[in-house]
């Protein structure tokens, strides 16, 4: 008899697992993108030397070191929203946050504080929150600086591009992907 049970426990804890994989929740997906982006954001800024945070394209687009800047401060911003905590200023970080060595710490930090929303269950991210005048599930949040980060990666790409440097999502693969 002990013997079916433990076998029907492993069956069920089994099951539950390929269910699991089949049907990840949708914070998970949600944050299996955001990591992908955050990741090359961080790389980029420990990378880049100091000398090229002050680099901009043009006159009327932020430098690297302002972009690092806001992609830490809106990080900051969409978590709270998520956690449904007091919403920072946006543009706190890129205000306060000058040296590579801020930055850079700024946006690790931001990561940090955006690791606790998006480990939220999925329940937890139902209840409505205000984005930007609209009301949206606090899910939505996630969505959204997921997506602020992609944006902002692709103007970090273009800028390294434009002073002949491979972005960390253009180079080679370790391991043979």
């Amino acid at each position: 008899m002990l013997k079916h049970a433990f076998a029907l426990t492993a069956l069920i804890a089994t099951t539950s697992a390929a269910q699991t994989e089949k049907n990840p929740s949708p914070t998970a997906e949600a944050r299996a993108l955001w990591k992908s982006n955050i990741g090359y954001i961080v790389q980029a800024a420990d990378e880049l030397p100091e000398a090229l945070y002050s680099y901009r394209p043009t006159p009327d687009v932020r430098t690297f070191g302002e972009l690092f800047g806001h992609i830490a401060g809106s990080q900051k911003m969409y978590c709270a929203m998520a956690l449904g905590d007091k919403v920072p200023g946006e543009g706190d970080v890129e205000k306060a946050a000058k040296t590579k060595a801020a930055l850079v710490a700024a946006l690790k930090e931001s990561n940090t504080y955006c690791e606790k929303a998006y480990t939220l269950q999925d329940d937890k991210l139902k209840a409505p929150v205000d984005v930007f005048g609209e009301t949206h599930p606090r899910f939505y949040a996630l969505l959204a600086n997921a997506a602020h980060n992609g944006e902002h990666y692709g103007n970090i790409v273009t800028y390294m591009r434009l002073n002949k440097l491979v972005p960390p999502s253009s180079r080679p693969r370790s391991g043979g992907d």
